[in-house]
């Protein structure tokens, strides 16, 4: 989560809300990096989640991330948590619950839902408190 959270830093160069991400293979070796790029590149899929396993599939050479984790420091919404099982993550681990638009359990469980034909596992709430003052740092100044 650490390294997810320097990636989050990154996103304030940009103008961006500070979200981070990481892919780590079935080793734990880093495949893959991202963080939120919408202002910066004026893409609206420029979400860290997606940013990350972009770079993943890219490194891997291959579209299927299978037995690997994704690591983010925000709840992926609904556009990141159909990319996490589109790609067949095994696992996503996220810091600050999203209870405005998180699709991993608070707002939505799309990553969980049985009619889908994958299912990773999640682990909520790694280092939630850094998490959560990262974005509440960015946004009292932002609104």
């Amino acid at each position: 989560m650490r390294l997810a959270l320097a990636q989050a830093s990154a996103a304030l160069t940009g103008g961006d809300v500070p979200i981070g991400a990481v892919v780590l293979d079935a080793t734990g070796a880093v495949i893959g990096r991202g963080h939120n790029l919408r202002e910066a590149t004026g893409d609206p899929t420029g979400h860290a989640e997606v940013v990350a396993i972009r770079d993943a599939a890219a490194s891997r050479g291959e579209w299927r991330l299978e037995g690997c984790t994704l690591v983010v420091t925000l709840e992926p919404c609904t556009m990141c948590a159909g990319a996490i099982v589109l790609s067949r993550l095994a696992r996503v681990v996220f810091g600050a619950y999203d209870d405005k638009a998180g699709a991993v359990g608070s707002l939505w469980d799309v990553v969980r839902d049985r009619r889908l034909n994958h299912r990773p596992e999640v682990v909520p709430g790694v280092l939630v408190d850094e998490c959560a003052a990262v974005l509440i740092d960015f946004f009292s100044t932002h609104r």
